[in-house]
């Protein structure tokens, strides 16, 4: 039987119980949690290892339009979803199925949820149609220029990796919106860094992109494939810049929006 996670930000379990015998007839193994919104705890990254697991075939999210336009909510299933597709690839399925409200649009979602499919949990095809995603083909694996992942807990913090994907780069630069950034380090992919010499390191710089004010950090180590820039951010940004350090005002950046 194939299994897929589901995360409920609603509270009944009326309902989840509904959704999930309903799976079971059209042999779909529902497994998941209810979503915890404290931010402050990263809940959010207590589903991570039972989600990136590979016996998961698809994500579900269970949520009201209200639920999928809250800030925390938003910030803490874009952090959710990040690391997911860290590990599991940028083309992993996931579906939302909303319960209530105004038909929430894909491209008003953050940054690593657009694009998603949206299907009213109410549908009288919902079953059919959640089985169709179940047995679709795999798509082609999308690719990327950069690494984005995360790591953390309530002690420890959160934890942001940046690094290029293929071409190197002569440096790291990252900056939050709305938040500060409180320490960085570089060292190989894949974990946090024991200890790390850092390039020039520069803290504080203020950047802007339209109307929107980016507090930077930045080093001059050399970033590849298998070398990553690791920032620790303390509050929720509303969104983070990054990519290879210039001391060129006009240089590529990669901006994903997080709430």
């Amino acid at each position: 039987m194939k299994k897929v996670w589901l995360t409920s930000l609603v509270s009944s379990e009326d309902m989840v119980k509904k959704l999930m015998a309903q799976m079971k007839t059209y042999g779909l193994e529902l497994h998941g949690h209810f979503w915890e919104d404290d931010l402050k705890k990263m809940a959010w990254m207590k589903a991570r290892e039972e989600l990136v697991n590979p016996q998961i075939i698809f994500w579900a999210i269970l949520g009201s339009e209200e639920n999928l336009r809250t800030p925390s909510i938003r910030y803490g299933l874009s952090l959710l979803s990040i690391t997911l597709q860290a590990q599991r690839g940028l083309d992993f399925p996931i579906v939302i199925l909303q319960t209530e409200g105004e038909p929430v649009a894909s491209d008003s979602l953050t940054t690593s949820l657009k694009g998603v499919e949206i299907l009213s949990a109410s549908s009288a095809t919902l079953g059919a149609k959640l089985v169709a995603r179940a047995h679709a083909s795999v798509k082609e694996e999308m690719s990327s220029e950069y690494r984005l992942d995360l790591y953390g807990n309530e002690h420890v913090g959160q934890w942001f990796e940046v690094g290029p994907t293929e071409v190197s780069w002569s440096g790291g630069m990252f900056a939050v919106a709305d938040a500060e950034i409180a320490f960085h380090g570089v060292g190989p992919k894949g974990s946090l860094p024991s200890k790390s010499v850092l390039n020039y390191p520069v803290e504080g710089l203020k950047l802007n992109l339209g109307e929107k004010e980016y507090t930077a950090w930045a080093v001059q180590n050399e970033l590849n494939a298998e070398t990553s820039y690791f920032v620790k951010v303390t509050g929720s940004p509303e969104s983070i810049l990054f990519g290879p350090y210039s001391s060129e005002e006009d240089t590529e950046v990669f901006v994903v929006k997080l709430k």
